[in-house]
């Protein structure tokens, strides 16, 4: 890592915590079948993607996993629970390891996430730390399904590059899916990918980006 003066974070198993394999247990038993094609890490059906980008909204969304499961009876509590029950939460130390960022940093958060999962996080976030939303982490946040554009599509780079005026060589994106990261560094963005047995403290502190 060298000459970094700004980094953009993913948040899903970067900053918090998400368990996929929770939703598709999920899914399984709400009767959607071939879980594993239907919604996994590295691919789904194209209702996520249509979700994440804006292009429908919630009660769309929960229309669509009726039409797809065969079962209309289903409400929108149970349709939600199946599709929030991958939230796992953000260990305490990331909040901190923000703020810390951010003294030292330019930073700003770049999420692929939905109307039902921003939700579900803010009220999250509002219980267990009494704050409102990750906007006083970051310099500017950027939702996918808010700007219409998610990740790994470079437009979705390109935004915020070009609104805060980032010079590709001097930033790092933080993500946890290759697919994304071979975006970035095809714009010229220096990037780091975080898999399971890494958490954010170790990386920013084994790279030297935060000195204890």
């Amino acid at each position: 890592m060298q000459n970094i003066k700004n980094i953009i974070f993913d948040y899903g198993n970067v900053i918090f915590l998400i368990d996929f394999l929770k939703t598709q247990n999920s899914f399984t038993e709400l009767g959607i079948q071939n879980v594993e094609t239907f919604f996994a890490h590295t691919g789904h059906n194209p209702i996520f993607d249509q979700f994440e980008q804006g292009d429908i909204a919630a009660p769309e969304f929960r229309d669509g996993i009726r039409k797809i499961t065969g079962q209309p009876e289903l409400s929108d509590e149970q349709i939600d629970k199946a599709w929030t029950s991958l939230l796992i939460g953000v260990p305490p130390i990331n909040h901190e390891l923000l703020l810390k960022a951010k003294s030292q940093y330019r930073i700003f958060l770049l999420s692929n996430i939905n109307e039902i999962h921003l939700d579900f996080i803010e009220k999250y976030l509002k219980r267990e730390f009494n704050i409102d939303s990750n906007d006083q982490f970051f310099e500017k946040v950027y939702y996918s399904h808010l700007v219409g554009i998610r990740k790994p599509r470079p437009e979705i780079f390109e935004l915020v590059i070009k609104e805060n005026n980032l010079k590709v060589e001097e930033t790092l994106f933080i993500d946890d899916s290759p697919q994304h990261l071979k975006t970035a560094q095809a714009l010229g963005l220096q990037t780091h990918l975080i898999t399971n047995e890494e958490s954010l403290e170790k990386f920013l502190y084994s790279s030297g980006l935060l000195k204890k």
